[in-house]
């Protein structure tokens, strides 16, 4: 111990010979100056001594580098960086963690499992199952100086992102609230009364009436804080809703506020899972909290549990932590040549990196995890000014620290510039256990097509949408000129990338095992602006995608997509009922080259959208005043330059075709499917729906009903050997580089 502990302040000496440095520690003292051997012992001590220095020093040029002794800092507000804490070009300002996944940075408060207690109160004891009262013990926050529980609030489809109310996690894993049934849903029965339609403009605010078909309901009479979350119409729209009554005589739930396209039953997908309820306090690895006395009921999970039946022992050792803080743990705002490296942020209500403005930061080698909200956040959200659902008559403000109603304005402000700066970088890091979403990538200008240039590398995003089940992505990023690179997303009902934005480029990521159970959604989405063009998907390996059981696509190009450019990837296991290639009269998209493994269905759908499901539409899209049309000439100028130089196969969009009162851009059009090796499948490898109204260049592909080649196919290594028939049958068919498609090994991976 004391020949490592000599190591390591040789190897601190060495690099403050290189640099000036500061030392963070828990066992510091912020008397101290903030040397390796007199380290201040807080955050913000340490961040003051940076400023104070850059005030001294103004010519000096090199590295300031803040070394964060390992240990757990717990922060009860944001710690927050701005111009005073940048460097220059000749300054770079480094955060680092002295060692990876030891220096947490903490929005909670960690709970000693010693103090916890078996359940004595009989009024609680008799609210829960026999079994569940002889495990499950308790422990006062309010004593422990816990008194702001949160509070549980509406979210879901249309509604905006808002912070969880107190979470609680057990040695890093989240635990969940007690809840009902343990396994499944249950069944939307009879609908009643659907309540009010925010998505039409109803504006009754009526939540919705229907029958229950489990007797369990019964239970829950005359508690006033249950929630339910649930698909109540769609399945691509969950909501977490209240419930208002429990009507036992005549078996039957109120809602107290709808759900954006009102309740509907009938569909295997229209059910509900209930939570917040004690009577359900039922399995290990289950919590629910007494607001009113601020007691915390637990059942401990069994994994490695000793034979002590109610888990004390167990949980004595455990580490147990409460989410408390609910703006992001660490802010970035109009700061340049600022690094955090290597720190693990965790435990809040809200996000856990926010960044805004500035430009050449950089977000190296952290976990990002157990957050009420998402990851890390680029750019500003937006603040709806009134409580409504509905998206077309949207009104709000953009506001910095939230997510908020961020779709619904980017969707009322396509060109919305949300100021995320340039050449950002996040690189390496691990980002799940979020609420909504994983990582929010943004930059650039979308009416200049000014290109950012902000970058997410070789970061591992899963498990990303534990409150807001779906709408959220595993990365989204909208904007001018973005890069999303070598990355690794998996494990979510919801999908994997969305688009917004111009000049995108996705490169040698490793998506799988998304779009689980939900309808209508790909992983790697884009729709409803043509103006959004330019974006490239290539040399991505997409596999274990889908359910059978629900609507899913591949690349999905929804109502009006263009230009986008899908070279060089590799499709395996895709359970897509539309296709690999999807599109509603989209125009201008290419799929070559690409290497598609035994598809379910047609490889590339063609659907004139606007002929089909949506006729008579057509006005309130590319009429005055329509959607489409306002996108293109108010939220851009898309007969102007940039656009009318950059894009000139734009300029004729909205041209009306003669002899009909019909426009050009109700048609599918100009799109190819070229170059392309498929292996099983449908003899024909794509499908056409809307007559001649849907339309698609088809040449050179190359359809095998056995291994064309690969190195080895039984175990998922298909990179082609140069003898592969495909090289012969295809001319000028490119090798796919399948083995640097996923995550690479770096200095934060090894």
């Amino acid at each position: 111990m004391k020949q490592l502990l000599k190591t390591i302040i040789f190897l601190l000496i060495i690099n403050q010979l290189a640099a000036q440095q500061f030392y963070v520690s828990p066992k510091g003292h912020n008397s101290n100056l903030g040397t390796a051997q007199k380290p201040v012992a807080t955050l913000q001590k340490a961040q003051a001594l940076v400023r104070d220095f850059k005030k001294a020093n103004p010519g000096y040029a090199g590295d300031i580098i803040v070394t964060v002794m390992p240990g757990t800092y717990e922060l009860t507000s944001t710690l927050s960086f701005n111009e005073q804490d940048a460097g220059s070009d000749k300054v770079n300002v480094r955060w680092l963690a002295f060692a990876k996944n030891k220096v947490i940075l903490s929005g909670g408060k960690n709970i000693n499992g010693r103090l916890f207690k078996k359940v004595t109160n009989p009024t609680i004891l008799a609210r829960l199952e026999k079994n569940a009262a002889e495990n499950v013990v308790e422990v006062s926050l309010t004593k422990l100086g816990i008194t702001n529980f949160g509070t549980h609030q509406s979210y879901g489809h249309g509604q905006p992102v808002i912070p969880a109310p107190l979470e609680l996690y057990y040695n890093q894993d989240p635990l969940i609230l007690a809840h009902y049934p343990n396994n499944g849903a249950v069944k939307i029965g009879k609908v009643i009364d659907k309540g009010s339609v925010p998505r039409i403009g109803d504006k009754s605010n009526r939540g919705g009436l229907f029958n229950y078909t489990d007797n369990r309901q019964s239970k829950w009479v005359g508690q006033k804080d249950i929630w339910i979350q649930g698909t109540f119409n769609y399945g691509f729209a969950d909501d977490y809703i209240n419930i208002a009554n429990i009507d036992t005589t005549k078996k039957e739930i109120k809602l107290a506020s709808p759900h954006i396209y009102g309740i509907a039953h009938g569909r295997d997908f229209q059910e509900y899972i209930a939570y917040n309820i004690l009577e359900e306090l039922d399995s290990p690895g289950e919590w629910w909290l007494d607001k009113k006395t601020g007691m915390l009921y637990v059942w401990p999970p069994t994994n490695n549990n000793p034979s002590n039946s109610a888990g004390k022992a167990h949980i004595a050792t455990a580490n147990i932590t409460v989410s408390i803080l609910e703006t992001p743990i660490v802010s970035i705002t109009n700061a340049k040549h600022l690094t955090i490296e290597g720190f693990t942020i965790e435990a809040g209500r809200g996000m856990g990196i926010y960044l805004e403005g500035g430009s050449n930061n950089t977000i190296a080698g952290c976990t990002v995890r157990n957050l009420g909200t998402s990851g890390i956040f680029m750019g500003q959200g937006a603040e709806a000014k009134q409580k409504d659902m509905g998206i077309d008559d949207f009104d709000g403000t953009p506001t910095s620290g939230i997510i908020g109603s961020l779709q619904n304005y980017l969707y009322k402000n396509t060109s919305w510039n949300r100021n995320a700066g340039f050449n950002q970088t996040i690189i390496s890091c691990d980002v799940y256990n979020t609420g909504s979403g994983g990582i929010y990538l943004s930059g650039g200008d979308k009416k200049t097509l000014t290109k950012a240039n902000n970058i997410v590398e070789n970061c591992k995003v899963h498990d990303f949408n534990r409150r807001n089940k779906f709408i959220w992505s595993g990365i989204s990023v909208d904007g001018c000129g973005n890069k999303i690179r070598h990355c690794e997303i998996y494990n979510s009902d919801w999908q994997g990338i969305f688009v917004h934005g111009n000049e995108h480029v996705f490169e040698y990521n490793n998506i799988h095992h998304v779009t689980l159970n939900s309808d209508d959604t790909s992983p790697w989405y884009i729709g409803r602006d043509p103006s959004d063009r330019g974006n490239v998907v290539r040399y991505n390996y997409f596999h274990h995608i889908g359910n059978p059981n629900r609507m899913n696509m591949g690349i999905y190009c929804d109502d009006s997509s263009a230009d986008v450019f899908v070279f060089g990837n590799v499709f395996y296991k895709m359970e897509t009922k539309h296709g690999i290639l999807f599109t509603n009269s989209g125009w201008d998209l290419v799929m070559k080259n690409n290497i598609i493994i035994e598809p379910t269905d047609a490889t590339a759908q063609i659907s004139a959208h606007y002929y089909t499901w949506a006729a008579g539409s057509e006005k309130s899209m590319f009429g005055e005043n329509g959607l489409i049309r306002n996108r293109l000439t108010k939220s851009v100028a898309y007969k102007e330059e940039p656009y009318a130089s950059k894009y000139p196969g734009l300029l004729e969009y909205l041209d009306t075709i003669p002899g009909t009162h019909q426009w050009k851009a109700m048609r599918a059009n100009r799109n190819v499917f070229a170059d392309n090796l498929i292996i099983g499948g449908p003899t024909s490898p794509t499908k056409l729906i809307g007559g001649p109204y849907a339309t698609i260049t088809e040449r050179d592909n190359y359809r095998s009903v056995s291994d064309p080649g690969f190195v080895d196919m039984v175990h998922e290594n298909f990179t082609l050997h140069p003898t592969s028939e495909v090289f012969k049958k295809i001319k000028g068919f490119e090798p796919v580089p399948f083995e640097k498609m996923g995550l690479y090994k770096d200095k934060y991976r090894n």
